[in-house]
């Protein structure tokens, strides 16, 4: 994993993690960086990132972000899914020898998964370093 790439997970967290209305809708241990099976939902996976030479000194990232919720319908998946975009779309995140230059919501893809059939909603976001 680059320097940046681990710079921007860890500033991604700690972004979400210290967010009170967040944490009140996912509880205060539902952020985690791969999906926990059989873990109580709702809860935030930080699911992958794809990082891309993006010129000499700066990286692309692609940001994948996973909400997990088994509740009846998809309201409360499109409630956690709506918060992180207001916290993370064009947020000035701090990280740790990096720059980030920008970071941008792209897209969400909500679907039900048929092994458990909770739902799942797939967030990207795009984000530069330097």
């Amino acid at each position: 994993m680059s320097d940046s790439q681990n710079a921007l997970q860890k500033a991604l967290y700690a972004v979400l993690a210290g967010d009170a209305a967040l944490t009140g809708l996912v509880g205060e241990e539902g952020i985690f960086d791969r999906r926990m099976t059989g873990k109580p939902m709702p809860y935030l996976v930080i699911a992958d990132i794809v990082t891309n030479d993006f010129g000499p000194d700066a990286e692309e990232h692609v940001v994948g972000i996973e909400a997990w919720s088994d509740g009846d319908g998809r309201k409360e998946v499109q409630t956690i899914v709506a918060h992180v975009k207001r916290l993370l779309h064009d947020a000035a995140l701090d990280l740790s020898g990096a720059v980030l230059v920008n970071l941008q919501h792209r897209s969400v893809r909500i679907r039900r998964e048929p092994k458990t059939k909770a739902f799942v909603a797939e967030m990207s976001f795009r984000a530069v370093t330097e």
